[in-house]
């Protein structure tokens, strides 16, 4: 299919998978900015300056570093931002933040250009396993809709049934719930047992 975009793969395969689309592509995206970043930039001025000016990554990007094996280039980073803020702290004074989170950028960048695709394509096999997989987030398809013009009225239709099933069935999670209504419980099936797992995951996205 050489007439295919690499985001449609990219897309076709995150689809596949549980969850939004475009949170598992930045997840995934993400991971791999950052371990590059550690292979490739560390000894980048350029980088170093912008890591600097943001001081380091924000909280649950830098949470991420502990999980990568690459432990003298976390090291070098880290004792770059602690150099540069312990005179500020010292004096008891907050160092200014002159700049965004690199993986933040990044995540951004990659978020509107995923987002940007999908609601331009008219791609009828896009369109067909992209409605086979759980859809965007709230957070994710409120963006689609903030950045373009226009919704594609099939996308539209298929978030919009979405969330309004959604929603009815964590009505009939929490009416079940109800003292006395044991039975009507136990008749739920085993994903409406646990839709409060999926209306969480839906309304905050799982992008980090």
């Amino acid at each position: 299919m050489p007439d295919k975009h690499v985001n449609w793969f990219a897309l076709e395969k995150a689809c596949a998978k549980d969850g939004c689309p475009v949170c598992t592509i930045v997840r995934e995206r993400s991971a791999r900015y950052i371990d590059n970043m550690l292979f490739e930039h560390v000894s980048d001025r350029g980088f170093r300056e912008r890591y600097r000016n943001s001081l380091g990554f924000c909280a649950a990007h830098a949470r991420s570093l502990e999980s990568y094996r690459d432990g003298l280039a976390v090291a070098i980073l880290g004792e770059d931002i602690l150099s540069h803020v312990l005179p500020d702290l010292k004096k008891g004074r907050p160092t200014k933040v002159r700049g965004k989170c690199p993986a933040c950028e990044e995540t951004e960048r990659v978020e509107r250009e995923f987002l940007g695709f999908l609601a331009e394509s008219a791609d009828g096999d896009l369109r067909d396993f992209f409605c086979a997989s759980e859809g965007l987030c709230v957070p994710h398809y409120r963006q689609l809709t903030a950045q373009n013009r226009r919704t594609p009225s099939w996308l539209k239709e298929f978030h919009e049934k979405k969330f309004t099933l959604l929603l009815a069935r964590t009505r009939a999670f929490i009416e079940c719930s109800a003292w006395g209504r044991q039975d009507d419980f136990a008749a739920l099936s085993p994903e409406d047992k646990v839709v409060w797992k999926e209306i969480a995951r839906t309304l905050r996205g799982e992008a980090d």
